[in-house]
């Protein structure tokens, strides 16, 4: 497995806060945080950062190749992935094989040509603000496992504060209200995908992505698509 070294994360992490003090420009924040999360490995696996909306659209993202690019548009573009899935659930994914993983089975399809096997996506979270997810990709199957992902998990919480306190002039990080009341209602979602568990006997994972495309379909907020469910949706024994 490989391992994500706290002290060069840490380091990277000191050079990130220097920057934003001087530049204060998100986009360039995060590509340095992308950056940081590549040379930090062995292998050179593909890395990046996603800034997401309420309705995981991205508003800003880095990538350090474009492989990674690749990977991500086909999340945006089918509404379901690792990394949209750690965003809205404020949890680390880990994929040990893309081949055998069949939690996103439209996004697997859809990169099924390309060199990924295995993926580790965690949240930038700061306070009780979701802001995106970090992702790593490699082209090995196994890379991953939890210690990966708690690494990440503190390197991402470090991040997203740093990310939530830039006052650019050119790029602002600004939370969007409708962002706010989705993660203030994050409850709300996750009992949308316990009915929906419960009435088609499916996973989690696969109940929040039909969730994300209903709300991609109605033009709605998460959160929203999640409130709308329980309301035609009769409790249990009715």
């Amino acid at each position: 497995m490989n391992q994500l070294p706290l002290d060069d994360l840490t380091a990277a992490v000191a050079r990130i806060r220097g920057l934003l003090l001087t530049e204060e420009k998100v986009d360039r924040a995060v590509s340095l945080l992308a950056v940081a999360i590549k040379e930090s490995l062995p292998g050179s696996p593909g890395a990046g950062v996603s800034l997401l909306d309420a309705e995981g659209k991205r508003t800003s993202s880095a990538a350090t190749d474009v492989l990674v690019e690749q990977l991500d548009a086909a999340q945006y573009e089918l509404g379901e992935g690792p990394c949209l899935t750690a965003w809205a659930l404020g949890k680390v994914v880990i994929i040990d094989d893309l081949q055998t993983d069949a939690r996103w089975p439209r996004w697997q399809s859809a990169v099924a040509s390309l060199p990924v096997r295995s993926v580790v996506s965690a949240p930038l979270i700061a306070g009780k603000e979701a802001l995106g997810a970090f992702k790593i990709y490699s082209a090995m199957p196994g890379q991953y496992d939890e210690s990966t992902g708690r690494a990440l998990s503190l390197f991402a919480e470090t991040a997203a504060t740093l990310l939530a306190h830039i006052q650019g002039t050119e790029t602002p990080l600004r939370m969007a209200e409708s962002l706010r009341a989705s993660l203030a209602s994050r409850d709300s979602i996750n009992r949308a995908c316990g009915m929906l568990m419960e009435r088609q006997g499916i996973s989690h994972e696969r109940a929040l992505q039909q969730l994300i495309q209903n709300a991609r379909v109605s033009g709605a907020t998460l959160v929203e698509a999640s409130e709308q469910l329980a309301t035609r949706v009769p409790p249990a024994g009715s």
